[in-house]
């Protein structure tokens, strides 16, 4: 995609198909929450990209960076609790990095500025029960399958979503050390994150979206590290 049209067109697919995937997972999302949380992550989520749609369908002209900031800054309004800054504050500051398009080191960056910013901001790490344990795998997967094993990015990404379905299994028998699940203790164990469930639900769409712009083949099967792997904090 090196016309910068074709790529806002494939930023505000992107944002269509999650608003369409959030909205369809609603209730499972606030079934996942009602365990550990306020059973509100759900409905939050959904108005968020409901808002980000609305905001961002007249962007046509835009450039893909100022669609994503515009993302970020709706999610921010939309979404309450800490999911807010969580997800639109570390996407606003992460689009920075697509400001000339969506080449590989660019959205190389915005995930790793996606994935640094989501730590700083609530101060989580791998085997906390949290969306980091769906999005350092992730990130760390398509980081290097393109820089160490030079597979192309829709590959990468594949990859990438199977490392972070990974991760959202890895949550399940822990014990909660962030966020309002760890008031629970123990019976947070056995419980699946909503907020790494939801971190899948949009890498899934991503990898979707760009199979299509891309008119390549998507294998959900590909290898992933093993999670958790003892070289994702480094």
């Amino acid at each position: 995609m090196v016309d910068e049209h074709e790529q806002t067109a494939a930023v505000l697919d992107a944002v269509d198909a999650i608003a369409d995937r959030i909205d369809a997972e609603t209730d499972h999302l606030t079934d996942l929450d009602s365990a550990v949380g306020d059973a509100d992550h759900g409905a939050n989520m959904s108005r968020g990209f409901a808002a980000a749609r609305d905001q961002t369908e007249d962007m046509a002209d835009a450039s893909p960076a100022d669609v994503v900031k515009t993302v970020g800054t709706a999610l921010i309004s939309e979404v309450g609790g800490a999911s807010g800054p969580l997800y639109g504050g570390s996407i606003m500051k992460a689009s920075a990095a697509l400001a000339e398009g969506l080449t590989e080191e660019a959205t190389i960056e915005f995930a790793e500025t996606y994935l640094e910013t989501v730590q700083d901001r609530g101060d989580a790490r791998p085997g906390d029960k949290t969306m980091v344990d769906a999005l350092v795998p992730a990130v760390h997967t398509y980081r290097k399958s393109i820089e160490e094993d030079d597979l192309p990015p829709l590959t990468a990404l594949s990859k990438a979503v199977d490392a972070a379905e990974r991760g959202v299994n890895y949550t399940v028998p822990l014990r909660a050390r962030k966020g309002r699940a760890s008031y629970l203790g123990w019976r947070s164990v056995g419980h699946q994150d909503p907020g790494a469930t939801s971190t899948l639900f949009i890498l899934e769409e991503l990898l979707d979206v760009a199979a299509e712009h891309l008119d390549g083949e998507v294998d959900r099967d590909a290898t992933s590290p093993t999670i958790p792997d003892e070289d994702l904090e480094e």
